[in-house]
């Protein structure tokens, strides 16, 4: 635990070293500086008991979150559904802007992008309640796998919101459903939230460490191993990665050249492969969607870890992916989107 904490501190004084100096080109050149404003607002509101927070209202959509009999008999059409039902995604070019810069090949060792990837992301999109919840939960971890997690109360709290929260959306709202009438689930709507809580949040090994990392951590949030070869794992996430490359920790490398025939990525493109840094560690490929809400992709994920494999070839939107699923023991190890040609 002390050397967990002690290479915590020491990044941070790393960080506000460079961050005071200016004087050498580094990823703290790639800066939004009023992030933090915006992100950490409404925070403290969502730590306090779940039961005497505020939600939006229950979405009202009966028909169109009842499965059809084509998705019962197929998850795959479930999950391109579960697009459809993304009522919070944001659209580029309007509520963001992205600069993918230059693509490059795994092993290029050349940083192609000279800016941040994120260029912006409006206030509005910051303060959706969703996707606001899902921000404050991002500070509760230790990026280091191995690390026991120092898990709070008011973490917990954070935790059950933003599940009360998304459970009053579409997509979440559409897989209970789609769980409940092929009876891969079976408890109420209240049981249900409590699954997705245990699913995404309870605490597990990895690294050798009891209760050092979860679901959510590791595909939202990211891991840096440290057995051999330091290396970033898990971090498939855009708001993850808006908020740390904002903050000086993330430094965005380039896009991953595309195979053939696959359309090279542009700032209007909502599933990317990319390569970049954390604190100062590679992570050599990683994808991710972009402009996506926290619902769509948990119930997405959430979706093919009950009713897929380990390889789930489906059409969400314009892209065809692999949405790849590793079962840790009864856990999520790891989930997250391959592009496809």
């Amino acid at each position: 635990d002390e050397d967990c904490k002690r290479r915590n501190n020491d990044q941070d004084e790393e960080n506000e070293q460079e961050e005071n100096d200016d004087g050498s080109q580094t990823s703290h050149k790639k800066r939004h500086r009023w992030l933090r404003r915006i992100f950490k607002e409404l925070w403290s509101l969502y730590r306090s008991p779940s039961s005497e927070q505020q939600y939006s209202e229950d979405v009202q959509y009966a028909d169109e979150i009842e499965p059809s009999e084509e998705e019962l008999s197929d998850y795959k059409v479930a999950c391109a559904k579960l697009w459809e039902l993304d009522y919070n995604r944001v659209t580029p070019g309007e509520d963001y802007e992205i600069d993918v810069a230059e693509g490059k090949r795994i092993d290029d060792e050349e940083d192609m992008a000279e800016d941040n990837l994120f260029t912006f992301v409006s206030e509005d999109v910051l303060r959706k309640p969703t996707i606001s919840r899902f921000c404050a939960l991002l500070d509760n971890y230790n990026p280091y796998e191995g690390c026991k997690e120092n898990e709070t109360d008011e973490d917990v709290q954070e935790q059950i919101a933003f599940i009360e929260e998304i459970s009053r959306t579409a997509p979440i709202k559409y897989l209970y459903k789609y769980l409940l009438c092929t009876e891969l689930f079976t408890e109420d709507y209240e049981e249900f939230k409590t699954m997705l809580k245990d699913l995404w949040f309870t605490l597990y090994a990895r690294g050798g460490t009891p209760e050092s990392s979860s679901a959510f951590e590791h595909v939202f949030v990211g891991e840096i191993k440290e057995r051999g070869e330091q290396s970033v794992s898990g971090f498939h996430n855009w708001l993850q990665f808006y908020h740390e490359e904002a903050e000086g920790r993330a430094d965005y490398q380039g896009y991953i050249l595309p195979r053939k025939n696959q359309e090279v990525p542009d700032s209007e493109s909502q599933l990317l492969t990319v390569q970049f840094e954390w604190h100062g560690v590679l992570k050599s490929i990683s994808s991710m969607f972009v402009g996506v809400s926290p619902e769509f992709e948990l119930a997405l994920y959430t979706l093919c870890y009950f009713a897929g494999d380990e390889d789930n070839d489906v059409e969400v939107g314009p892209y065809p992916v692999n949405i790849k699923c590793y079962r840790l023991g009864n856990h999520i190890g790891s989930t997250f989107p391959i592009a496809k040609a």
